[in-house]
């Protein structure tokens, strides 16, 4: 086993850092800060990070084949210039909810924007239940909506022959597995493949690597675990020195670093002072596994 480290590169100290995405074309890792409102892009060569301040809850980021990126920002699918910082709403969901807002999202490898929504929560994973749904932006700008009575709308990705798809509610503290049709975008069959363990606490962000392998971020579980989703067994462990762990990409020249993001909203002084680093974004080297590029939205 290669030795694995763990460095915090860029001290944000964001409310809720959230959905790394590394951009190659820019030699960057992109990450929002959900309640601080700021979609970021820290710069490896450089070491610094730049932002845009939006007008909403910003959850997801994404790259678009067209240039620039898309994003999810409140209950709202919208395009972000980044050189302008100017944001352009495309469609929105959940009108008749005014209190949610969009959680995680990621595109498919056929460029579909995936994305789910939750209530905005009172405190840290606490939160109106069964409010959220999860929904598909296609490369057309037209939405559908897979299924609705979501707790918080998590992690996503898709197997490596792109006929699993993988997603977490977290609040059931569960991985969970459906088949998928890449040339509809249509999901079914779901089914739990892991149950997290107490000290792992709730699932979060999660991206997969070459060999097929699911890394999971735990949310106040302060760790990464890398899981098989066809023996269900927990493969590896690798912890942080923040509890507040929110998601993992893969990312850096050959895509054989991973980068986990942080939050610091919910802890007290007392905590933060023993976690200075919360919210903090950071790079995890010698795992001995690269990751999948990111897909680029289609539309």
């Amino acid at each position: 086993m290669s030795s694995v480290k763990v460095e915090c590169v860029a001290r944000e100290g964001c409310g809720i850092g959230e959905s790394p995405v590394w951009d190659e074309e820019a030699g960057a890792l992109l990450f929002v800060d959900i309640t601080r409102r700021k979609v970021c892009r820290w710069s490896a060569a450089a070491g610094r990070v730049e932002a845009v301040a939006v007008d909403a809850p910003v959850s997801s980021v994404a790259l678009r084949k067209s240039g620039d990126y898309v994003i999810t920002l409140g209950t709202r699918f919208a395009a972000l210039k980044w050189k302008e910082q100017l944001v352009t709403t495309i469609t929105q969901v959940d009108k008749d909810k005014p209190n949610n807002r969009f959680n995680d999202g990621k595109v498919d490898p056929a460029g579909r924007y995936f994305a789910g929504t939750m209530a905005e929560e009172i405190r840290p994973a606490v939160l109106e239940r069964h409010q959220g749904s999860l929904y598909t932006l296609f490369s057309n700008l037209s939405v559908v909506k897979h299924f609705d009575q979501v707790d918080i709308s998590n992690g996503l990705d898709w197997s490596l022959d792109h006929k699993i798809f993988f997603y977490i509610d977290s609040l059931s503290y569960s991985v969970d597995a459906f088949d998928y049709d890449l040339q509809t975008g249509k999901i079914g069959n779901r089914r739990s493949i892991y149950k997290l363990e107490k000290d792992e606490s709730i699932p979060d962000g999660m991206c997969i690597d070459t060999e097929g392998k699911l890394w999971v971020a735990c949310y106040d579980g302060g760790r990464v675990i890398r899981l098989d989703p066809e023996t269900g067994k927990r493969l590896q462990t690798v912890k942080l020195p923040v509890d507040k762990t929110t998601s993992c990409c893969f990312g850096g020249k050959d895509y054989s670093e991973m980068y986990v993001t942080s939050a610091s909203d919910g802890m007290d002084k007392e905590w933060l002072s023993r976690q200075p680093q919360a919210g903090g974004i950071f790079k995890i080297t010698g795992l001995g596994v690269k990751g999948v590029p990111p897909y680029p939205f289609a539309g």
